[in-house]
C-alpha cells in the first residue's frame, strides 16, 4: 500500500451541499496533506501532479472523487497547489450559463499558466465538456483534453494521447457505466458526512434541462455495490451518506446479485427488481447507526412507499429535496414538468400527514418564457401554502440545445426576470424564519460537523430536517450525535445547548 499526496481545490458554484474539511484523518479521507487510497495498488508511479477542481451540483463533486480512484490506481498524484501541477483538470456544470461563464474564465487563467509552463495539459470533464468540446478543443484551442461524463475510465489513456499532442477526446454516453466498480476516494470530505451515488443521466426531458444531452440516460447502479461502498464508510467512521442523482425516485435495478444476508426480512426476498423504496430500506437496515439522506426527488416519481420506508426508519431523515420549478400549470406544461400544481399539492399533504414534520425544498425558476405576472402569483401562492424550509432560486437562463430554446424565445426582460426572483427570494426568507421558529423550545438531534463560521467557540451541524444548528462545544467532538434544545433562530440557523448524546440514533 503505497501513500498519496492528495489534494483538491473546490469552487462550489451552485453546489446545495458544501461539505467542508475536518481535523479528522480517516483512512480514505483528504486531510488537506496527505490521502491513504485503501485497496488501490497503483500500476506505477508518475512524476506528474494533478490539480482538480470542480464546480456545480452535487453529482459533480461526486464525479471528481471518481477521477480522483482512477487517477490514484494508475500512480498519478493529485495536488492543492495550482502552479505545481503538470495536468489540470476542470470538472464543469452546464446547467445554468453563470457556471460555464465562472469555468471559462478559470480556463483563461489556466492558459495563461500554460504559456509559462509549455508542458501543462489541461483537461475539461463532465457536462460542460460534452457540450462545448468542439469550441473549447479545436475552435479556441483552450484545453487539451475532453472527457464526458461517462468517459472517465478511459483518463489515463487519454492523458497519454494529449501528451503526445494527439487529440484526447471522448464523450460518448453509455447505457450502462455506473462506476458501481469504482470505489471513490473521498476528497474535501469532513469526515462525517458524504455522497452516494446510486443513479446516472436522466429520462424526464424538461425542457429547460441539459441533463439528458450531457449525462445521458437513466440507468440504476448495483444494489449490492452500493450497500457494499456504504459499509465501507461505516466503517471508515462515516455517519452519514447522502444517496445521489439526477432522479433518485427513478432508481430501478433488474440485475439480480441480491443475498439473502442483505435482505435479512426485507420484502426484496420475494421481489425480482429493487426500487427506491427498497433500497432505502436495506441501507437504512444495514446501517443502522448511520444517518441517510437522499438527493433529488421528482413530485412526478415520487411514490408513497418512500414516505412510508422514511417514516419507518429513524436513521432516514426527514427531508426532502422536492423541486418544483414553477406554481403555475402553464409554465409547467410548457417545462414538459409531468405534474400539475393539484398533484403536488396533493403529494405535500400525503407526505405531511405521514411524516408531519417532514422538511422539505425546493428549486424555483423566476422568467421562463412567456411567464406571465400571473404565471408568478401562481408560483408566490404555491410557495405560501408549501412554507418551505429553504429553495434555490435562479432565473431562467437560455441553455443552448434544449427544447426550451429550441421553441420558446426567452422574452422576459432581465429586468422582469431580476425583480419576479427577488420576490420569491424575500417570500421565501419569511417562509425560512416561520419554519425555523418552529423549532423554539424543542430538542433536536444535530450531526456535528465542523466548527460554527461565526464563533470557533460553538459546533456547527444539521438536523434531520436538514436545518443547521449551532450550540456551545463544550466536550463534544465532530462526528457525534448530539441532542440541542433551541432556544434562538434565524431565518437560517437554529441556536441553543447541548443536552447530552443523542440516543434517537
Amino acid at each position: 500500500m503505497k501513500t498519496k499526496s492528495v489534494s483538491i481545490k473546490e469552487n462550489r458554484g451552485l453546489s446545495n451541499y458544501p461539505p467542508q474539511p475536518s481535523p479528522h484523518k480517516n483512512p480514505d479521507q483528504y486531510n488537506g496533506e496527505v490521502l491513504t487510497s485503501q485497496g488501490f495498488t497503483p500500476k506505477n508511479t508518475h512524476n506528474k501532479r494533478v490539480y482538480i477542481e470542480s464546480y456545480g451540483c452535487q453529482m459533480n463533486f461526486s464525479d471528481s472523487e471518481i477521477v480522483a480512484s482512477i487517477l490514484n490506481k494508475e500512480g498519478y498524484q493529485l495536488t492543492k497547489t495550482l502552479e505545481e501541477a503538470n495536468i489540470v483538470l476542470v470538472n464543469t456544470c452546464s446547467i445554468r450559463e453563470k457556471a460555464e461563464q465562472t469555468v471559462r474564465k478559470r480556463l483563461e487563467l489556466f492558459n495563461g499558466l500554460k504559456r509559462k509552463n509549455k508542458d501543462l495539459k489541461i483537461g475539461v470533464l463532465g457536462c460542460m465538456a460534452e457540450r462545448l468540446k468542439h469550441k473549447f478543443l479545436e475552435e479556441e484551442k483552450m484545453v487539451d483534453m475532453v472527457v464526458g461524463p461517462d468517459a472517465y475510465k478511459d483518463i489515463p489513456n487519454l492523458l497519454k494521447e494529449a501528451e503526445a499532442e494527439r487529440e484526447a477526446v471522448n464523450v460518448v454516453l453509455s447505457k450502462e457505466e455506473t462506476y458501481g466498480d469504482i470505489a471513490p476516494v473521498r476528497l474535501a470530505t469532513n469526515g462525517v458526512s458524504t455522497f452516494v451515488t446510486i443513479t446516472r443521466g436522466c429520462d424526464n426531458m424538461c425542457t429547460f434541462c441539459v441533463v439528458p444531452f450531457t449525462r445521458g440516460r437513466e440507468r440504476s447502479r448495483d444494489p449490492k455495490s452500493i450497500l457494499e461502498e456504504v459499509a465501507q464508510l461505516a466503517v471508515n467512521g462515516y455517519k452519514e451518506i447522502t444517496l445521489l442523482g439526477q432522479n433518485v425516485d427513478s432508481y430501478l435495478w433488474y440485475g439480480g446479485g441480491l443475498k439473502k444476508d442483505f435482505t435479512k426480512a426485507s420484502p426484496l426476498q420475494q421481489k425480482t427488481a429493487v426500487n427506491f423504496s427498497n433500497l432505502l430500506y436495506l441501507v437504512a437496515t444495514a446501517q443502522p447507526k448511520m444517518r441517510i439522506r437522499f438527493s433529488t426527488s421528482n413530485p412526478q416519481d415520487m411514490s408513497l412507499d418512500v414516505i412510508h420506508t422514511m417514516a419507518h426508519h429513524d436513521n432516514i431523515c426527514n427531508y426532502i429535496h422536492l423541486p418544483v420549478q414553477s406554481g403555475s400549470n402553464a409554465i409547467l406544461k410548457k417545462m414538459n414538468r409531468q405534474h400539475t400544481r393539484q398533484d403536488y399539492f396533493e403529494l405535500i399533504d400525503k407526505i405531511h400527514k405521514i411524516i408531519p414534520d417532514c422538511g422539505i425544498s425546493h428549486d424555483m425558476i423566476a422568467g421562463f418564457p412567456t411567464e406571465t405576472e400571473q404565471d408568478h402569483k401562481d408560483t408566490l401562492s404555491l410557495m405560501e401554502y408549501v412554507k418551505y424550509d429553504f429553495g434555490f432560486m435562479f432565473a431562467y437562463s437560455e441553455r443552448p440545445g434544449t427544447m426550451a430554446a429550441k421553441k420558446n424565445e426567452d422574452n422576459i426582460p432581465e429586468s422582469t426576470k431580476k425583480r419576479r426572483l427577488q420576490e420569491i427570494i424575500d417570500l421565501q426568507r419569511e417562509h425560512s424564519e416561520y419554519r425555523t421558529r418552529q423549532f423554539i423550545g424543542k430538542t433536536v438531534c444535530v450531526l456535528i460537523e465542523k466548527s460554527s463560521k461565526r464563533s470557533s467557540e460553538f459546533w456547527s451541524g444539521r438536523t434531520g430536517q436538514n436545518t443547521v444548528a449551532v450550540f456551545p462545544k463544550e466536550n463534544y467532538k465532530v462526528g457525534d450525535f448530539v441532542d440541542v434544545k433551541i432556544e434562538e433562530v434565524t431565518s437560517a440557523t437554529l441556536i441553543g445547548w447541548a443536552m447530552g448524546h443523542s440516543k434517537s440514533i
